[in-house]
């Protein structure tokens, strides 16, 4: 069982319901009082429990606390959350636990070292078995991941139609489920069955260590088992993505070439990103896949309070999420809930002290778009991937919906909503001329 930081006492629903409206007076002394009690607090209801939001607000006030340097205010803020803060509870609960373990890190200067211990904790723990069985019933419950997977593939296709010898460079940390559907598309091609090589590039060690192997072999099943000629590589300990060359990925002249990203761009460096653009660009693609997470840690990283306001806005998002679609018991959704600490740690606590390969400074679509731009055009996804998209989205429970791009939109690609609200941004690309040309000078 975890911890809390400091103390272990249950929940007291009235101790935060009048710290809570504590904090709003303060912050709105000219409401009125009927104005500051919540539906929840409600004569009809008759139970003081406090406001939906009482997680944000205390760490919202507590990160603020944190930016002043108001000692007092911090330990007493980090205490209060403290006596809240469960992994075991609900969704207030949770999101106090994990980021008042960030906050805390951040106060006391220890994020880096926090970071260290649970990245140990969680190698630990992790198998092949385990990731592939955790990742499976992630895409049972959620499209998060299968979202990008089903819209890269669709844009893959129609860009590599007709070429007889294709050649994928999977940039991403999806223990390559993204593949078999792509296979199965391929063996049931109208033409002659293509031959397909697919380039790993994996930038965590202990990721090729354990698990790669294990991934070849199925991968080199299934593609028997479907009759696609097939040729499996790893690349691995490229900690900088921007060195990687048609020599070190074996590119040859006469494969037709896409690069697929899910998730890996937010892990470079925000001042490289630019150069892996353009090494993306140097690989004289036909079609390059982008999928990340729609949310904005790289225009706020200089400022602490707007950046935790974004990385709370996301993670409470992400948390409701997998609250509506895992059971409460589950332990799958504990492990994820577990691999977001990490994250939130790293995002708030460790300022930078991370190298490539490892980072979480997430960017918009428009922001990729704008860096993606000055060597790439748009490519649209067709007819057929968005009705791909779409049947997939009616697997799943009500509250996601597909965004298709607008027109003047500053962004292309398709966005992933939950609740309205957009979670995954996913884009494919082609090189623009005059970016070859300038390339080849």
């Amino acid at each position: 069982m975890e911890k809390s930081l400091f103390f272990s006492k249950p929940t007291n629903n009235f101790l935060v319901t009048n710290y809570v409206h504590h904090l709003i007076n303060m912050q709105n002394p000219n409401q009125q009082p009927h104005e500051k009690l919540s539906r929840s607090q409600s004569p009809e209801n008759g139970d003081p429990v406090s406001d939906a939001k009482w997680a944000s607000r205390l760490l919202r006030e507590c990160a603020t606390a944190i930016s002043e340097k108001d000692s007092t205010k911090i330990h007493h803020l980090l205490w209060m959350l403290n006596e809240l803060a469960s992994p075991y509870g609900d969704c207030n609960q949770k999101l106090a636990f994990y980021f008042l373990q960030a906050l805390f890190c951040k106060a006391t200067d220890t994020g880096l070292r926090c970071y260290k211990t649970l990245t140990s904790a969680a190698e630990k723990s992790k198998s092949f078995d385990s990731s592939r069985k955790l990742i499976l019933k992630f895409q049972e419950v959620s499209p998060w991941t299968t979202f990008g997977h089903v819209a890269s593939n669709g844009a893959i296709l129609e860009a590599l139609d007709g070429e007889s010898r294709l050649h994928i460079i999977d940039i991403s940390h999806t223990f390559c489920t993204q593949w078999p559907t792509l296979l199965e598309a391929l063996a049931t091609r109208n033409d002659e069955t293509p031959h397909l090589k697919l380039t790993v590039v994996v930038t965590e060690s202990t990721l090729v260590k354990s698990v790669m192997k294990e991934v070849a072999q199925r991968m080199e099943k299934f593609a028997r088992l479907m009759g696609v000629p097939f040729e499996f590589n790893v690349i691995s300990g490229s900690n900088h993505l921007k060195k990687l060359t048609k020599e070190s990925l074996n590119i040859k002249e006469e494969e037709a070439v896409a690069v697929n990203c899910i998730g890996a761009l937010r892990k470079v460096e925000v001042e490289e990103r630019g150069d892996v653009i353009r090494m993306l660009q140097s690989l004289n693609p036909k079609i390059v896949t982008i999928v990340e997470h729609e949310a904005d840690f790289s225009s706020t990283r200089n400022d602490f309070v707007k950046c935790f306001e974004e990385c709370l806005r996301f993670y409470t998002l992400y948390f409701e999420m997998l609250d509506e679609s895992f059971p409460i018991t589950s332990n799958e959704r504990l492990v994820i809930e577990r691999e977001c600490s990490k994250s939130i740690v790293k995002v708030l606590a460790c300022d930078d002290q991370i190298g490539e390969g490892d980072g979480e400074t997430r960017e918009r679509g428009n922001q990729w778009s704008e860096r993606l731009r000055e060597w790439f055009s748009p490519f649209p996804l067709n007819d057929d991937a968005v009705d791909d998209v779409k049947s997939l989205l009616k697997r799943y429970k009500v509250g996601w919906s597909l965004v298709l791009p607008q027109e003047n939109q500053e962004s292309p690609g398709i966005y992933l909503t939950w609740r309205d609200e957009p979670v995954v941004w996913a884009s494919a690309w082609k090189p623009r001329e005059k970016s070859m040309e300038r390339h080849d000078q």
